[in-house]
């Protein structure tokens, strides 16, 4: 298949599916339309389970092999979370105002801002900018990490990036399927990509 080849797609179990994550068996969906993440059966796009959530405007969402994290662009905080519960375990304020998507490495937090167009490279423990990259454009939303790079969609271009993330450098991109691009997850060998405007979750081949 070609870069940025649909694979599949399934219908959102919320309204506004803006973050996204993959956690090695199940996706999982922030909603802000409803308030809730959902956990999704990748496979069929089934609802396993789901909670509600405080945040009034969620956004990226990220897991970091035990806990989900998920920012608010409200209260400009980044949660860490428990998938079990639902409970928040602690939080810290983001980089800037805007943030949007959100990664992690496996040492390091991510997160895009779409007001400054600069993505962060956090501490999780302390909630410390180690440094930061230029965002591709000016409006990065999802953003995930493949264990090399990182990846981000931009919903003024709808073009997804492969990013690399020493020097911020774009590798290669696509234009997204979708007219609003927003959350964005990695399984290890394809692209998630959430649409907004379609409610949809697309599987996305990266070669």
């Amino acid at each position: 298949m070609a870069l940025g080849t649909v694979i599949r797609s399934f219908l959102s179990p919320g309204a506004i599916p803006t973050g996204l994550t993959f956690d090695g068996r199940c996706l999982w969906s922030v909603d802000y339309g409803t308030n809730r993440i959902y956990q999704i059966d990748p496979a069929t796009g089934t609802v396993i389970r789901s909670f509600g959530t405080l945040l009034t405007k969620g956004q990226g969402l990220t897991f970091d092999g035990r806990t989900l994290w998920h920012c608010d662009l409200t209260t400009h905080l980044i949660y860490q979370i428990d998938p079990e519960t639902g409970r928040i375990i602690r939080s810290f304020s983001a980089p800037k105002i805007g943030p949007r998507g959100l990664t992690f490495d496996g040492r390091c937090l991510w997160s895009s801002d779409s007001n400054e167009y600069l993505i962060y490279q956090i501490d999780p423990a302390t909630g410390t900018v180690i440094r930061s990259v230029p965002a591709p454009v000016k409006a990065p939303y999802g953003l995930t990490f493949d264990g090399r790079f990182l990846w981000n969609a931009d919903n003024g271009t709808k073009r997804v990036y492969q990013i690399d993330p020493e020097t911020g450098t774009v590798i290669r991109s696509f234009l997204s399927p979708s007219t609003s691009p927003y959350g964005l997850a990695f399984d290890g060998r394809t692209l998630w990509l959430t649409d907004i405007t379609a409610t949809s979750i697309y599987q996305i081949d990266i070669g």
